[in-house]
């Protein structure tokens, strides 16, 4: 297997050059050695120091010729070493402000976002979440505190702050006071427990989805604030066994949400007191709209009921898990002006 490397620009002139200067040496220690007659050694002492123009005398007395050969000798020699100097400074200059003015453009992006995810971790579970996530489309930032999977992060396009995300000033900078939800996805059952508590003082009322390795992890992790606890291996178990129980329906959930074609939404919609879905029924409201579909019911008092009789009142307060499309959805949003929180989004089905 051959790995090809790609040398940035002021690096590959420097490399350049420096072969430039070793042709020049070895071209004027050749010289010296045939046309003065001189030793390996002397031929290029006096080729180091004529380049160098350090001012040492010639180490031997040089003939006419080699006067000659010592005058295009410096201006070759001389010009190659100016070069070489001039290119490794841009080099070094480039790639310092370089770095800084890509910083400062990502912190000025990061200023920018509203409504935004924090995404706290780019290890293989972090980096299948942001994989979701920039597949619906979503905005996010990246908290992840080794270089390696910071450099990771950005070759992929996303923002990305090299931090520690139980630190609150890394959250502050991450927006979290602006931000939509809190993904914590580290490794490590404390600091994602940390990062929750921290995150908890700093926005209280956002939104935390939080990574358990171990089971019992998953309390602690509720009781430090985390509305949702995912463990990837039990996660992972579940839907092996579902895959091999019930192939079919697994391939038309996963289809639905993360599928190809038509764009289909899932929305929690907020019934307000003055909204005119207050006293309808379920069946109103899917003739309606026609083309959508109710799956689930939160009453007043929290309490979810799966798949609600079509004859069901809706009562103020209350809240509805709505499906279809990005279009029918917007009617619904446009028609009632109501607040409305989005749970899953499939882009593209068919």
């Amino acid at each position: 297997m051959r790995i090809k490397m790609k040398l940035s620009s002021p690096l590959r002139d420097l490399l350049r050059e420096a072969g430039l200067l070793l042709i020049v040496i070895l071209a004027g220690t050749i010289g010296y050695r045939i046309i003065e007659g001189w030793s390996l050694v002397d031929s290029l002492f006096m080729t180091v120091t004529t380049i160098s123009t350090v001012g040492y005398s010639e180490v031997h007395p040089l003939s006419t010729l080699g006067r000659i050969f010592s005058i295009f000798l410096i201006l070759g020699g001389v010009g190659a070493a100016f070069h070489i100097l001039t290119t490794l400074v841009q080099h070094i200059i480039e790639g310092e402000f370089g770095i800084r003015i890509g910083r400062q453009r990502m912190e000025a992006k990061i200023k920018k976002l509203r409504d935004h995810f924090i995404l706290c971790g780019y290890g293989r579970v972090g980096e299948a979440t942001a994989s979701a996530l920039k597949q619906h489309k979503a905005k996010f930032v990246v908290i992840e505190i080794t270089q390696e999977n910071a450099d990771k992060s950005r070759q992929a396009g996303f923002l990305t702050i090299q931090g520690d995300a139980t630190k609150d000033e890394t959250l502050r900078t991450a927006g979290i006071d602006k931000a939509r939800a809190l993904i914590a996805a580290l490794g490590d059952d404390a600091d994602n427990t940390y990062t929750i508590l921290a995150a908890q003082q700093l926005n209280p009322t956002l939104p935390m989805v939080a990574r358990a390795n171990d089971i019992d992890a998953q309390t602690k992790l509720r009781l430090a604030g985390a509305h949702h606890v995912v463990a990837p291996e039990i996660v992972g178990g579940k839907r092996m066994a579902m895959l091999a129980l019930r192939p079919a329906m697994i391939e038309f959930v996963e289809t639905v949400l993360f599928g190809r074609g038509q764009e289909l939404l899932i929305e929690e919609i907020e019934v307000s007191e003055d909204s005119p879905l207050v006293g309808s029924t379920i069946r109103q409201i899917e003739e309606r709209f026609h083309g959508v579909r109710i799956l689930a019911l939160r009453d007043k008092d929290g309490v979810l009921m799966p798949n609600p009789n079509p004859n069901s009142s809706i009562e103020k307060n209350s809240s509805l898990a709505i499906f279809g499309t990005t279009d029918q959805l917007q009617s619904i949003e446009g028609c009632c002006q109501l607040r409305k929180k989005r749970l899953f989004r499939s882009t593209k089905v068919g």
